[in-house]
């Protein structure tokens, strides 16, 4: 390692972070501190297509490369995948980036960054599938610390300031479009998450909705729209299904006009916590202090045992962890954190 990170005066910037949502959010105060860092550099950003809605039109951003790594993964598909990742490597080398930095730290992205030969590629020291392979400067980002932590070490390394966490959307959040045939005061619930194992049940959303003081606008993709019909089912008329109905930043205006956001360890969470909307999170099998909203403003809520969190490697035959949480458990703390009672 002969290039000290710290006097690195890079022209052309890749940051390598496909996904999921919740990561990509975490990553915008990375992008926030390394544009100050570097003003006048060109930064392109490697996204998942699934996600690229957030970042589209980015005035910190120069390029987007989108991929379609939903589509990599099916095997059906296996010849397109390696013709569209030897064009994709090609494209990348041919950039002649001076910084690479791969934020998701997996034999993938690893993979891409070594494939851009920028003489300054950097990653996490304890990555996953053998990435650190093919980086020129690892950094120690922590296993323990929450995921804009870990980024921002990364920033740090590179002489970035760090002590101001900011989320630089780039589009206009007062764009109230979005939300003019909604409530004027209400609250939002995301009762989807990435598996079963981190839902609090559907009918508990439901029944939590039912006996809130303000309406409660639902939401989810569209693949999960029988779940949020379920919640809707069980709130008497208090709540709004928005299931599949919302792009990316057409949620994030719903939130932002939120009361408060309630859900699972799920993507748009991190939105709410951005946005500075209180969040109450009920958490099982995963660690809030690693993938929970980050800052003091929220509120999460797990039943307790000894067992969680488990990170799905124990196999149980019901998912208590998330079902033992009770809804008045879940009522008393938004009463106690907004003052509100509910509704008899």
């Amino acid at each position: 390692m002969t290039t000290s990170l710290r006097d690195c005066s890079p022209r052309k910037i890749l940051v390598i972070k496909p996904s999921a949502l919740g990561d990509v959010v975490h990553s915008l105060p990375f992008l926030n501190a390394i544009r100050d860092r570097y003003p006048d550099a060109e930064i392109h950003w490697l996204i998942a297509r699934s996600f690229e809605d957030l970042l589209q039109g980015h005035p910190m951003i120069s390029r987007l490369w989108v991929i379609d790594k939903d589509r990599w993964k099916r095997l059906s598909n296996v010849s397109e995948t390696a013709r569209a990742l030897r064009r994709l490597m090609r494209e990348l080398r041919e950039e002649r980036f001076d910084l690479v930095v791969d934020l998701q730290g997996l034999f993938r992205s690893g993979l891409l960054c070594g494939a851009t030969r920028s003489p300054v590629r950097v990653g996490f020291s304890e990555g996953r599938e053998a990435s650190p392979l093919f980086y020129t400067h690892r950094i120690r980002g922590g296993r323990d610390c929450h995921a804009i932590e870990r980024y921002m070490n990364v920033a740090r390394s590179l002489g970035a300031h760090t002590d101001r966490i900011d989320y630089p959307f780039g589009w206009d959040l007062n764009d109230s479009s979005h939300v003019e045939n909604l409530p004027s005061d209400y609250v939002v619930m995301a009762p989807a998450a990435g598996g079963e194992a981190k839902r609090w049940p559907a009918e508990s959303f439901g029944q939590l909705a039912s006996r809130l003081p303000w309406p409660s606008v639902v939401i989810s993709g569209r693949g999960d729209a029988q779940l949020v019909e379920q919640v809707v089912a069980a709130s008497n008329g208090k709540a709004l299904s928005l299931a599949g109905k919302t792009t990316l930043r057409e949620v994030t205006a719903v939130i932002r006009r939120a009361r408060a956001f309630i859900s699972n360890d799920t993507g748009p969470m991190h939105i709410a916590a951005a946005l500075g909307v209180p969040v109450f999170a009920v958490f099982g099998p995963t660690s809030a202090a690693r993938t929970g909203p980050y800052g003091p403003a929220h509120t999460i809520i797990t039943a307790g045992l000894a067992c969680s969190p488990c990170y799905r490697r124990k196999k149980c035959s019901n998912w208590i962890c998330m079902e033992k949480v009770s809804v008045d458990r879940v009522l008393i703390s938004i009463g106690d954190r907004l003052g509100a009672g509910a509704d008899s």
